[in-house]
């Protein structure tokens, strides 16, 4: 009981640690003035004051909506692609160049292409998103597909299946955990895509909220904004990682 109650309670050691120490060095000793870095009772104020008013809530729902638009948009073009060009080698070597020299550019330089076509609000953020994740979730399902058990699709083809049952029963569920690890990069690329589309080309979201606090150095809000998106990250990475679990187990 004491094993399993001391490895619950390890991973918040260090938050409850650097929290004091953030908590002495601002409004304890106020050796670091709020200019430059609000207190833990600064950002509870501005938490409280976002949360009565209904701005975080309205921003955190836009922006997870945005979030989830890209990346199902991106999974509905990755998946199945990554399929084909994991399975076709023809079509993966005439594809290759191209996604080669798209893939190693930032989606954030996207951002100016994606005002100019879809103006200002939520297509450009949701555009902005689907570039960021459409690529990993691409290569990590190309992967999945390529790494499939060589004995298992021969084993297959030897009891009569044809490609397309190859494809069905064998590949597809081989390549699943490398589906759902390239959700889980997407996911993490998706929140900070989102955030700088926001900053940028949008006049809602978690983003806007940031840049709109910090312009009135409002460092509180700003903090409270910063936190919401790493707590929606570690709300993600919780889903995927118990969705691996439970695939690979």
């Amino acid at each position: 009981m004491f094993k399993n109650l001391k490895r619950k309670l390890t991973p918040v050691i260090l938050p409850i640690i650097l929290i004091i120490i953030w908590y002495l060095l601002t409004d304890g000793l106020g050796i670091i003035s709020a200019y430059i870095l609000p207190g833990p009772a600064d950002v509870i104020y501005a938490a409280s004051s976002v949360i009565v008013n209904g701005k975080l809530l309205v921003n955190t729902v836009d922006t997870l909506f945005k979030v989830f638009a890209g990346l199902i948009l991106a999974s509905i073009v990755a998946i199945p692609l990554g399929i084909l060009l994991g399975w076709f080698k023809t079509l993966e070597r005439l594809c290759s160049f191209v996604i080669s020299i798209l893939r190693p550019i930032p989606p954030v330089a996207w951002i100016p292409f994606s005002i100019l076509w879809f103006g200002i609000g939520t297509f450009p953020a949701v555009f902005i998103i689907f570039m960021g994740c459409v690529f990993p979730i691409l290569v990590y399902t190309m992967d999945g597909v390529k790494r499939t058990d060589k004995v298992l699709v021969e084993s297959a083809q030897t009891l009569g299946a044809n490609d397309w049952d190859v494809l069905r029963w064998v590949v597809l569920p081989s390549a699943v955990p490398y589906v759902v690890s390239g959700l889980k990069v997407g996911i993490g690329i998706a929140l900070m895509c989102t955030i700088s589309a926001e900053m940028i080309g949008s006049s809602t979201g978690l983003g806007y909220m940031i840049l709109t606090a910090s312009n009135l150095f409002d460092t509180g809000t700003t903090v409270v904004g910063m936190l919401v998106i790493g707590l929606i990250g570690l709300a993600f990475d919780f889903v995927f990682t118990k969705a691996q679990d439970k695939i690979f187990w």
